[in-house]
């Protein structure tokens, strides 16, 4: 029977993580549970840095961006010495049930403890929508937005100086930032490293769109499909067309989340609590057609989340 739960942020911080901090708390509390923060992640864990938590722990802080438990990386949760320390610190609360908010190397962490016998549910937070099993991330939304609403502010400079702006996002290997937000803002090019990109072709596109009046260009590459830079000079050489690359790097982390995102985290949150209470363990919490379900923690390793080719090959089709 779990009683006492704890719960940690870990890996890059996400908006929406506090809305689900503070869901695990509140739900832990209504159900009589008594419930600890982790603070700076696995490294608070090696340090024992562990607080109780009360109602007035997560007051006023559902809207806000980042997470009031603080991350950091933590190499010693590599090493079994350092899972046998992290493990030993809960256990010295008397806590074992332990939910973990962040991406798939949170979640190998979650599963070192579960193998020194701590109940553990993973919770998908990262803007990056990158871990299988589940259709969307908390984080995501919101950094989607606000790389909408950053292109939109450079689209105008692009269309006042006649330019093309090449606009690189984050999501390390996975190309949904830049495929939804491409998509929203209308992007006449959308480059990410699922799908091959053939420079030469996108810039007789450039060329075409210059010839029928369009006076500027508005081109998203995702990180993980090339250098922007390196991009943007290649485009010049093929089509003589003036270009700015724009970095917008951790910016895309910040800020309060999107209803969608609170809404979302909130909910997965509660379902991690519920999990722990109903004896389950080694798994994560997703969201799937519409609903919030549990699946393995296995299953975010398994593979890379399947992409959309469809959301793709329309991008494509509008930005002819």
């Amino acid at each position: 029977m779990v009683n006492k739960i704890a719960v940690l942020t870990s890996g890059g911080d996400a908006p929406g993580m506090n809305a689900a901090v503070r869901a695990v708390v509140r739900k832990s509390i209504f159900h009589e549970l008594e419930v600890y923060g982790v603070y700076h992640g696995y490294d608070g864990l090696q340090r024992n840095i562990i607080r109780r938590m009360e109602l007035g722990s997560v007051a006023d802080i559902i809207h806000r961006g980042g997470t009031m438990l603080q991350t950091a990386r933590c190499l010693a949760m590599l090493t079994g010495e350092g899972q046998a320390r992290a493990a030993a610190a809960l256990r010295e609360h008397g806590i074992s049930g332990l939910v973990v908010v962040g991406g798939d190397g949170s979640y190998r962490g979650a599963q070192a403890l579960a193998r020194h016998g701590l109940r553990v549910v993973g919770v998908p937070g990262t803007i990056d929508n990158d871990i299988l099993g589940t259709e969307l991330t908390i984080g995501f939304d919101t950094a989607v937005n606000t790389v909408i609403e950053a292109v939109s502010k450079l689209r105008d400079t692009a269309s006042s100086h006649e330019r093309a702006f090449i606009v690189e996002v984050m999501g390390r290997n996975c190309g949904d930032i830049a495929l939804r937000a491409g998509l929203g803002i209308g992007a006449e090019t959308i480059i990410i490293p699922e799908v091959p990109y053939d420079l030469d072709e996108i810039g007789q596109k450039i060329l075409r769109g210059v010839k029928r009046g369009k006076n500027h260009s508005i081109i998203i590459v995702a990180e993980g499909a090339g250098d922007a830079r390196e991009i943007g000079a290649r485009l010049h050489e093929i089509a003589g067309v003036e270009s700015r690359v724009t970095i917008l790097g951790h910016v895309q982390r910040g800020g309060s989340p999107t209803a969608a995102d609170a809404v979302l985290a909130t909910r997965m949150g509660a379902k991690a609590v519920e999990a722990l209470m109903n004896g389950e363990s080694e798994v994560m919490v997703a969201a799937w057609h519409n609903d919030i379900i549990l699946r393995p923690l296995d299953l975010a390793f398994a593979e890379r989340p399947p992409f959309d080719r469809g959301m793709y090959d329309l991008a494509d089709q509008l930005a002819i």
